[in-house]
């Protein structure tokens, strides 16, 4: 009975060791994983500053959009079909010019002075007609000498009008009205037929040729409005109408020609200059847009990082919101701007640079100091 004793003694004394050591192995695992979390808190990743905006509606007009350029209605520059020496440039450079105004005239006075002697002869054999016509009614002569005076008369008469033509171009006079650009010739030159004198355009209206793709042209219609604008004038517009479809599409590239009538009234467009071109087609639509830099690609499709609400406090105590990946369906694209179909809802904010730090759960500093351009019509920025 008394060995007994001893033994339950030792027994429970190891029971409590046990014990002891039990509580002591989970007080120490307890203690090293606060340990650990504390560490891994104070060694987290630092949070990445980004710029964000809110997704919203906008009216969308869809637009057909195209680069073309400038043609004058009538362009050409004026020649001369004879040679001549230059007596006279009857015109200032850039000036504006009517219809049949003379520009420059030749030397003409030895083709003057056989013209006179051409119709002098002309004259001569009128008198030499007329007087053997009196001949011929009293049955003086022949009818064949009548024939052959009138013959002379109008071989005499063919010379003076061939002659006179020949002085007449030796005037050279604007062929229709326009604006004149600049000229080298210089009174006392020689020129040569072919030779350019000077460029000569009609500009106002003003024509643009610009091409559209096959598939477009069902949203095209003569008469339909067009607005034009170009690097020369930031910011300004200018109105036009469609006045003629190519009957043919280019089997190369599928497009087709399109000539619109553009008004120039301030003579600010010049032919040659290229031209933007915007055509408005169809009704306007809603979209949710969003800047295309806030867009990343990757090969399973189009993704953006949205900001979401944080739940853990940082080393300082602040709970920083938080970066979430998701996919979404873009659409058409207006500008800077990108249309979301898909994935996003209005009033949601939406990371729109500095993407390529982010991965999901990362905590985020919002600083919209500078915004990537999420303009509708941008244009380009020179310095």
């Amino acid at each position: 009975m008394t060995e007994k004793k001893p033994m339950a003694r030792r027994l429970v004394i190891m029971l409590i060791c046990v014990g002891l050591l039990l509580a002591a192995l989970v007080g120490f695992n307890q203690f090293r994983m606060y340990m650990f979390g504390k560490f891994m808190a104070s060694n987290a990743a630092p949070p990445a500053t980004v710029s964000a905006v809110v997704a919203s509606y906008q009216s969308w007009q869809p637009q057909l959009a195209a680069v073309g350029s400038l043609r004058a209605v009538r362009g050409v520059d004026v020649t001369t079909e004879v040679a001549g020496l230059v007596r006279e440039v009857a015109f200032n450079s850039g000036q504006e010019a009517k219809a049949g105004q003379i520009l420059v005239r030749l030397n003409a006075d030895s083709d003057v002075a056989l013209l006179q002697s051409l119709q002098a002869a002309a004259e001569l054999a009128q008198t030499v007609y007329t007087r053997d016509k009196a001949q011929y009614d009293i049955k003086a002569i022949a009818r064949a000498q009548l024939d052959a005076d009138a013959a002379d008369l109008k071989g005499k008469k063919a010379q003076v009008a061939g002659q006179a033509a020949l002085v007449e171009k030796k005037t050279i006079r604007a062929p229709f009205a326009g604006r004149l650009g600049i000229t080298t010739i210089n009174p006392g030159q020689y020129i040569n037929p072919g030779d350019a004198i000077v460029t000569l355009q009609a500009i106002d209206p003003i024509y643009a040729d610009f091409t559209l793709p096959q598939q477009q042209l069902g949203q095209l219609a003569i008469g339909q409005t067009i607005v034009v604008d170009t690097n020369a004038y930031n910011g300004q517009t200018f109105v036009g109408k469609i006045q003629s479809v190519s009957p043919k599409v280019d089997s190369a590239t599928r497009n087709v020609q399109i000539e619109a009538s553009v008004d120039n009234h301030e003579r600010k467009l010049l032919p040659g200059m290229y031209a933007n071109v915007k055509i408005d087609a169809g009704a306007g639509q809603r979209y949710l847009t969003l800047p295309q830099t806030a867009i990343t690609y990757n090969p399973y499709g189009a993704t953006v990082f949205v900001v979401k609400p944080g739940t853990q406090p940082d080393a300082q105590g602040k709970t920083l919101p938080i970066a979430q990946q998701v996919f979404v369906t873009p659409g058409p694209t207006r500008g800077d701007q990108v249309a979301i179909l898909k994935g996003v809802d209005a009033g949601t904010q939406v990371v729109t640079s500095g993407q390529l730090k982010l991965k999901n759960g990362t905590p985020l500093v919002i600083n919209n100091s500078v915004q990537p351009a999420d303009s509708p019509n941008p244009a380009p920025q020179e310095q």
